[in-house]
């Protein structure tokens, strides 16, 4: 982390937008950003175009925690070598292109489900919806490895902006490009069309044909650290079975709970008089307790001789230990409190964005081409912005800069809700909330990229942004039922206030690292 605060000169910094690396990252961005408001924001127009209420809206976002928890897969991904495909394309690119292909299949799978069809249709959207968030987050592991290896320290800062720019034009094909499709081949809030939603997820599917072609010619990383131990095919499928195994406990656990769960959610509902605190609170537990009982199936397994003991430790212990050995214990949690907390604001809001503009008034084509795509090019610009500033000025005072920002422009979509539907207000707000949001999300992807050490690229950045979604996507599944509760306004105001300690801790975080002299970098 000793180059995070330098400053250099101007020149220096709009040179590091030429070169090839940083132009490479904007495919990669695509291919990256497309998927996730397929299960996000497009999904949720879909579902309540098919007659689903808000509350089961906003609960289908789940699905896309497969993010928060891919840190879980990211040493299988590191380690496990893909039939043929390792040999020929490299281990970033070919498990890259694998993680395309089952993108596609997911696609193609929501598209041919019709959710308001009845009988098991609403669980075979999610059942798609899911896989859809697994193969996504697994693309994300690997591109982000491939990212941090392929370029030195000094270039993560525009690497981080290209990324951002393709992953907004990703999320504009998605977003703004599946919307439209829709509208277009037929369906609208009043008159529900599934052929027309199917059409439209169908091109979803062929779009990501872009990142294919982009993955085929992209070259293999030179950095990062190659597989030390000697395994053969067998240590690697014992290894795929002990993962396997701890799945199998985490869904076992599930599965058996599915009735208490009702039970006790019903119970503490009646005692808490909050339904939506009462059902967060339970499935908290039941998400600890299947973590649990999957690290406990892991221990049994490895105990008995499963997988390789020595594999195990190098692909999940090293990584955690690395990193609590470079801040030591202190400093580590607080970076770990930041990179969780961080961009809570904008993920709650962002849940339900898409609902709210529909609720006050805006018809489809006005959202996909007033916040989707005039949104996708402030967000591009706030990204290079943000990348040329972290550059110049350093990335921790435009990380402090990105919070802030946050805060005070959340709070401009409680003025839209109380005017309603004015298309001058929601260019002002879009401008504001999108420069902001590409300005921070620059600053923070360059940030974690500082804190991983090379030889746990995978690993330890899949930790990091697992981490980073994991409390604000928890949250905004709720989101529809808070704004049921409480109206658009208070929700806004809380959804801006949540930010407000991120910015201590990005004060204290900048004392103890000492940014300014640069502390030594774990980077090897």
């Amino acid at each position: 982390m000793q180059d995070i605060e330098r400053a250099r000169s101007w020149s220096d910094s709009l040179a590091a937008l030429l070169h090839p690396r940083v132009v490479a990252m904007l495919f990669l961005g695509l291919s990256a950003g497309l998927p996730i408001l397929l299960i996000f924001s497009s999904l949720g127009l879909w579902l309540r175009e098919a007659g689903l209420d808000r509350s089961a809206v906003t609960m289908f976002s789940w699905a896309a925690l497969g993010y928060s928890f891919k840190f879980v897969w990211a040493p299988l991904i590191d380690r496990l070598p893909l039939p043929v495909l390792t040999a020929i394309m490299g281990r970033r690119r070919a498990w890259i292109l694998v993680s395309q292909a089952l993108i596609i299949a997911a696609i193609c799978w929501m598209a041919l489900t019709d959710p308001a069809s009845g009988g098991s249709s609403l669980t075979m959207m999610a059942m798609a919806a899911v896989m859809l968030g697994f193969s996504s987050a697994t693309q994300d592991i690997v591109i982000d490895a491939y990212r941090i290896e392929s370029a030195d320290q000094d270039l993560q800062a525009m690497l981080s902006a290209t990324y951002i720019a393709g992953y907004r034009i990703g999320m504009l094909i998605a977003g703004a490009g599946a919307i439209y499709l829709a509208e277009q081949f037929g369906s609208s809030a009043e008159v529900y069309d599934y052929a027309a939603w199917r059409q439209s997820y169908l091109w979803m599917a062929g779009a990501m044909l872009i990142g294919v072609a982009a993955t085929l010619v992209i070259p293999e990383p030179e950095r990062g650290k190659p597989d030390t131990h000697q395994h053969d095919t067998g240590h690697y499928l014992r290894f795929l079975a002990l993962f396997a195994l701890a799945v199998g406990g985490f869904i076992l656990v599930f599965m058996l709970s599915a009735d208490m769960v009702k039970g006790a959610r019903a119970a503490l509902t009646e005692a808490l008089g909050n339904r939506a605190l009462a059902g967060f609170l339970v499935e908290l537990v039941r998400l600890a307790a299947g973590i649990a009982v999957a690290g406990v199936f892991a221990f049994a397994g490895v105990r008995g001789g499963l997988a390789d003991r020595a594999m195990v430790v190098d692909a999940y212990v090293a990584p955690v230990k690395d990193f609590f050995e470079r801040y030591g214990m202190g400093l580590a949690w607080l970076l770990l409190a930041l990179i969780g907390l961080y961009r809570i604001s904008d993920i709650v809001l962002g849940v339900i964005s898409n609902v709210f503009y529909q609720d006050i008034g805006f018809t489809k084509t006005e959202i996909a081409a007033t916040v989707k795509t005039f949104g996708l090019f402030m967000t591009i610009a706030g990204g290079f912005i943000g990348g040329i500033l972290a550059v110049r000025y350093g990335v921790i005072r435009i990380l402090f800069a990105g919070a802030l920002l946050t805060v005070l422009t959340n709070l401009l979509f409680i003025l839209l809700n109380e005017v309603g539907r004015d298309m001058t207000l929601l260019y002002l707000v879009i401008s504001a909330d999108n420069l902001t949001a590409g300005l921070a999300s620059a600053a923070f992807v360059a940030f974690l990229s500082s804190l991983t050490n090379v030889s746990f690229t995978a690993v330890q950045y899949a930790i990091f942004s697992s981490l980073m979604t994991l409390i604000p996507k928890i949250i905004g599944g709720y989101s529809g039922t808070i704004v049921d509760s409480l109206g658009y306004s208070q929700f806004f105001l809380i959804a801006a206030m949540l930010g407000v300690p991120v910015l201590l801790l990005i004060v204290v975080a900048a004392k103890w690292l000492k940014l300014a002299d640069g502390p030594e970098s774990g980077r090897e």
